[in-house]
């Protein structure tokens, strides 16, 4: 986990030493997606998509995937699509971000107290990986946890997000169901908030609205405040 990508753009790598290799092989199916994306689109990222945040985070931000048109292309999380819009709106209005989000790696845009890794690295085709995917993956995600000794509360956005969260502690899922701003108080004294993807199908069809994500946050700002 320290082989650094060598691509030349401005992709700021905050726990570069947990990050996969450039060309991860672990996972066959999302390496014939990058080459096949690779091809099609060589100024792309087309990568795994690193951490990307304030490494002295205290709120830690789990994702799914890379969107296609989003972070694969990019190569920063959520930043060229529809999920970034809606989650930097959010976190700039709760004051965890500074800057003008521009939807580009290279607009100054930066994350304050918070930071976000992804469940999984890669993209996965259709947006969803195979469970057994989601179990390679871990390791980074564990890996990464463990280079965050201030992140006491975390936020998963989406179930996967939520489930392999928990299987990283160490937890059963029946223990921890999810559901949205549900809490949970893990057995270390860190605490997990769930929330819907804020992907456009979730806000199109009205199951996430942006009232319903800002109360996400505000619960992890009163709990931390209350710390």
């Amino acid at each position: 986990m320290t082989d650094l990508s060598t691509d030349p753009r401005p992709v700021e790598m905050p726990l570069a030493a947990t990050e996969p290799p450039h060309d991860c092989q672990l996972c066959p199916r999302l390496v014939a997606l990058r080459e096949q994306l690779r091809a099609e689109h060589p100024d792309w990222w087309n990568a795994p998509v690193p951490a990307w945040g304030d490494p002295a985070a205290w709120l830690a931000i789990i994702g799914l995937a890379p969107g296609k048109h989003g972070a694969n292309r990019t190569g920063r999380p959520f930043t060229g699509d529809y999920a970034g819009d809606l989650l930097f709106e959010t976190l700039t209005r709760m004051k965890l971000a500074h800057g003008r989000y521009d939807s580009r790696v290279d607009d100054g845009f930066a994350l304050d107290g918070a930071i976000i890794i992804n469940a999984v690295k890669c993209l996965p085709p259709q947006n969803k990986p195979m469970p057994a995917e989601i179990n390679q993956c871990r390791a980074f995600l564990s890996a990464q946890e463990a280079e965050l000794p201030n992140a006491r509360i975390f936020v998963a956005l989406g179930r996967i997000a939520h489930d392999s969260f928990v299987r990283h502690t160490g937890g059963r899922l029946v223990d921890f169901p999810f559901g949205h701003n549900a809490r949970h108080e893990l057995p270390d004294g860190r605490i997990l908030i769930d929330s819907y993807h804020c992907s456009r199908y979730n806000t199109n069809t009205g199951r996430l609205t942006a009232p319903m994500f800002e109360d996400v946050f505000r619960q992890a700002i009163k709990l931390h405040d209350a710390r």
